[in-house]
Parts: C-alpha cells; sequence; structure tokens
C-alpha cells in the first residue's frame, strides 16, 4: 500500500522569508582561523596581506620589538574576536588600561608572556586593517634599551663627523660624531620639541610624544626620517 504525504501548505510571504534566510546563511564568509596556531603573532588565512618587522640590538639575535601589520577582508568586531581568542591561546593577558573599541577602531593593551603588547585595529577600504605589536622585555634590558621607571628613553646620535648638540626639555646635550656613539636620554612622559644644533646652527626641528616605558630613536641625520619607536 502505497501512503500519499499531504504537504504543509506556506503562505507565499513565508516562503520569500524562508528563501531570504537560506540566502543569508549561504552568504556568510567562513570564520577567521590561524594560519599557524604555534607563531607568536597569529595572522588569519582570510588575510589579504601580512608583514612582519623586527627590531634588533647589536650582537643580539633575538628581536626585542615585533610587529604584525596586516590588512583582514572582515568586519572590525570579527578581528577583534579571532584575536581575542588567539592571543588568549598564547597566555596574552588583556588589561583594562587604555583600552577603547569602537566601531572602526579599537585599541588593546596585552601583557604577553615576553612583555607588553597591543593590538590596533582600523577600517579602511572595505578591510580591518591589524596592528599587533609585542616588546620582549628581557632582550631589551640586556641591550640596555629600557627606560627608568615612570620614564620613556631616548637614543640618538649624530652620523656626520661634525661635532653636534641637542636641544630637548631646557638642557642641550653634546653629540660625539661618528658611527658608533649612541647617547641616551631618559624623560618624564610628554611632547617635547627638540633641535638639532650643529656649529650654533639650527638644522633641524621637531617634536616628539613618548609614554612611560616607551624607548625611541631619533634620527638625527636625516631630516625626512621620523623619531621611531624601538620599545
Amino acid at each position: 500500500m502505497t501512503t500519499a504525504w499531504r504537504g504543509t501548505k506556506v503562505p507565499s510571504r513565508w516562503w520569500l522569508l524562508m528563501c531570504g534566510l537560506t540566502l543569508l546563511a549561504g552568504c556568510s564568509p567562513e570564520p577567521l582561523t590561524a594560519a599557524d596556531p604555534r607563531a607568536d603573532m597569529p595572522v588569519p588565512t582570510r588575510a589579504s596581506h601580512a608583514s612582519f618587522g623586527t627590531t634588533h640590538a647589536s650582537g643580539i639575535d633575538v628581536p626585542f620589538r615585533l610587529e604584525l601589520k596586516a590588512h583582514v577582508p572582515a568586519e572590525l568586531s570579527d578581528v577583534l574576536a579571532f584575536y581575542r581568542a588567539e592571543l588568549g591561546k598564547r597566555g596574552w593577558q588583556e588589561k583594562p588600561d587604555g583600552a577603547m573599541v569602537e566601531a572602526d577602531h579599537a585599541l588593546l593593551v596585552f601583557a604577553s608572556p615576553k612583555g607588553p603588547g597591543m593590538l590596533t585595529l582600523d577600517r579602511a577600504n572595505g578591510e580591518t586593517t591589524v596592528d599587533l605589536v609585542q616588546r620582549n622585555t628581557a632582550v631589551a634590558a640586556k641591550a640596555n634599551f629600557l627606560p627608568r621607571a615612570g620614564h620613556a628613553r631616548l637614543i640618538f646620535g649624530y652620523l656626520v663627523p661634525d661635532v653636534a648638540s641637542l636641544a630637548i626639555n631646557d638642557q642641550t646635550i653634546e653629540i660625539a660624531g661618528g658611527v658608533n656613539h649612541p647617547q641616551m636620554l631618559d624623560l618624564p612622559p610628554g611632547t617635547y620639541s627638540y633641535a638639532l644644533l650643529v656649529s650654533g646652527r639650527r638644522m633641524r626641528t621637531d617634536t616628539i610624544t613618548v609614554a612611560a616605558g616607551e624607548t625611541w630613536s631619533l634620527r638625527l641625520d636625516d631630516d625626512d626620517r621620523k623619531p621611531d619607536q624601538i620599545y
């Protein structure tokens, strides 16, 4: 005996709604996954661009600063959730101080197993840009790049053989010219104007903003080079 089943009659407007939900489900992007779960700096497999940068001290192989820059074709909220999960797996602990999460911008501060970490996300050209930085405290201390507590450190030199001076924070510091003459200055957090003087003439002026625990390099030999945060 053959049994005939009567289908349930569904109003046409319901069919439209059901089809719409099916299309939405079918078009949803694949979840973000890490390219290498063992990596200290995770990159989503869907990233359209990714690059790594390292900062080393002379004679020390291990970098004291590691930076990842990436572009991910996904919403900022999805990328933020990805990094919170992946960094948590790697022992990064999110800190509430300085954190900011908005629709088109996010800034998170971490304590990583190697030192301070920071994640910055922004929206550009329909993608989410990623800037992830990890600083290695032990290596920076070995290189004498750590400022004293509550201060920032400036490292500077002047490659031209002439003896020059750096005027900053109401003091003038003489700089010995040449290649291997780096000098250091610790300053309280803040924004400072500075000037390079050669034979009493002002050759370059600029400003720098520093926070406690940071180390910056002043490239006084290059007029177009802005200060670099190296730790």
